[in-house]
């Protein structure tokens, strides 16, 4: 679904990103580790459009993008993008916070799946509750929500367990591997958590100083030489 290589990406005149290849395929979760400061949150904005690469090249599916292209433009493609944070109106409904997903998508799909309540049902009992008022764990179940909203072919998730109570971390996770197992969906995930990030993961990449030094499917890397390669 997508691939990425040689990818760079500067903030003004410091260089963040060199030279990173990845693979993100339909049916797996892609993780990507390291870190703090190592370029994981840069490398998610390049690929959704909200910070522009430096070269390299990107496919989304077998469609070249370019690196003008806009995080709006990208939406319609298909790329959802949960971002660290959050970034949930807080004086908008849990409804009109996912309504905000309708912008990228044609009329006749403009509508909120029952699939997206039954994953997370809070939000349905919540739904005319502004998301202010909403738990850290709660507006995340309402981000991931808001992106699925978009029908996403790729998924980007920065950091969602960050902040969370155990049982909705647990519920975030058996989220994730649902929409892994449908298949029809590439999802790459930023996560501190390793132990998290290691159970769901069909691959990892691990990012030390802004540039790949693991690339590996889960069998073909140790647990233990993953943690050392994400704790330096």
């Amino acid at each position: 679904m997508l691939t990425i290589e040689n990818l760079t990406l500067h903030y003004g005149h410091s260089q963040i990103l060199y030279d990173v290849s990845l693979k993100a395929e339909l049916g797996k979760v892609t993780c990507l580790m390291g870190t703090n400061g190592v370029g994981k949150t840069s490398l998610l904005k390049a690929i959704s459009g909200t910070h522009p690469r430096s070269g390299g090249s990107m496919l989304l599916g077998n469609k070249e993008i370019a690196k003008t292209t806009s995080a709006h433009a990208l939406a319609r493609l298909g790329v959802g993008y949960v971002p660290q944070g959050r970034d949930v109106f807080p004086l908008m409904t849990v409804r009109e916070n996912l309504e905000t997903g309708y912008a990228c998508l044609p009329r006749t799909e403009r509508n909120v799946p029952d699939e997206i309540y039954e994953l997370f049902p809070v939000l349905h009992d919540m739904r005319n509750r502004r998301g202010g008022d909403l738990s850290g764990g709660q507006q995340q179940q309402l981000a991931i929500a808001r992106a699925l909203v978009t029908r996403p072919k790729l998924l980007l998730l920065d950091e969602p367990t960050e902040g969370i109570q155990p049982n909705i971390i647990k519920h975030i996770g058996d989220v994730i591997r649902y929409l892994r197992d449908r298949g029809d969906m590439a999802i790459v995930l930023v996560e501190q958590f390793f132990d998290f990030a290691h159970d769901l993961g069909d691959s990892f990449v691990a990012l030390n100083q802004g540039k790949v030094i693991v690339n590996a499917a889960a069998g073909k890397i140790s647990r233990d030489a993953l943690l050392n390669s994400v704790s330096i």
